[in-house]
């Protein structure tokens, strides 16, 4: 398949999700609609080093397609990380970015007669974001979604009020936080257990996973162990 073009788009709008996470809104010049498929991503080239393939970086979009010409993205300061320490300390509302996408087969089937659970761990919400919200506005028939979002802490949590309020009016869509480092009114721990308990009765599901290695491994690992085929796991890699 051949690579798709680079693209240049404005930022809009810059907000802090958490201390370390920001949200980035760009509008993609010269088109009134940019589109895309929930769950895809898009690959920018940072100013950060002299060789091409040491610049890009690629990020889910966390917005949906709604017809508009401008995307969403959830990006996590990471230590020592070159592409956003630039996107942190460098761009402002009103900055260029180039960009390639949206691309990726990590989205919805094209039947939603499965039980969805979406695992993710940090900003590996972000795609999960993009999906349920089109679930949701597009009036698309499913059967259960559960959403399983670890962190550390509450103050952690990504679009906590959002998913809230999503629980509450989206009959179906059930929202499962948990917190690592902090005992709360909530979950405690990994998300391992949290999507064990519901499967107890292995309900026809598909699994999609979003984070870091070590959690998709482990979760893979406790998937199969459950008896569930492989062919039932998507799974998009951070890092």
């Amino acid at each position: 398949m051949a690579l798709l073009q680079w693209q240049k788009g404005k930022v809009i709008r810059i907000e802090n999700e958490t201390a370390n996470t920001r949200r980035y809104w760009i509008e993609v010049a010269g088109t009134s609609s940019f589109d895309f498929k929930a769950g895809q991503f898009v690959t920018l080239d940072l100013p950060i080093h002299e060789k091409p393939n040491k610049r890009i970086r690629s990020y889910s979009i966390a917005s949906w397609p709604d017809g508009s010409n401008v995307f969403e993205l959830l990006i996590v300061l990471a230590q020592g990380g070159l592409g956003t320490t630039y996107l942190f300390n460098e761009v402002k509302v009103g900055s260029e970015l180039t960009f390639r996408g949206a691309q990726g087969v990590f989205t919805l089937p094209d039947k939603l007669d499965k039980d969805l659970f979406f695992i993710c761990t940090g900003t590996g919400i972000a795609p999960f974001r993009s999906m349920i919200h089109h679930i949701y506005l597009q009036h698309i028939p499913f059967k259960n979604i559960q959403l399983i979002f670890g962190c550390r802490k509450k103050e952690d949590l990504l679009y906590y009020n959002e998913m809230k309020e999503l629980d509450q009016k989206m009959p179906g869509f059930h929202y499962h936080p948990t917190l690592s480092r902090e005992h709360w009114e909530g979950h405690y721990g990994y998300v391992h257990p949290v999507y064990e308990n519901l499967c107890r009765e292995r309900p026809d599901a598909l699994f999609f996973l979003c984070g870091w290695r070590h959690m998709i491994d482990e979760a893979k690992k406790r998937i199969a162990a459950m008896g569930y085929d492989k062919k039932t796991i998507h799974e998009e890699l951070y890092g």
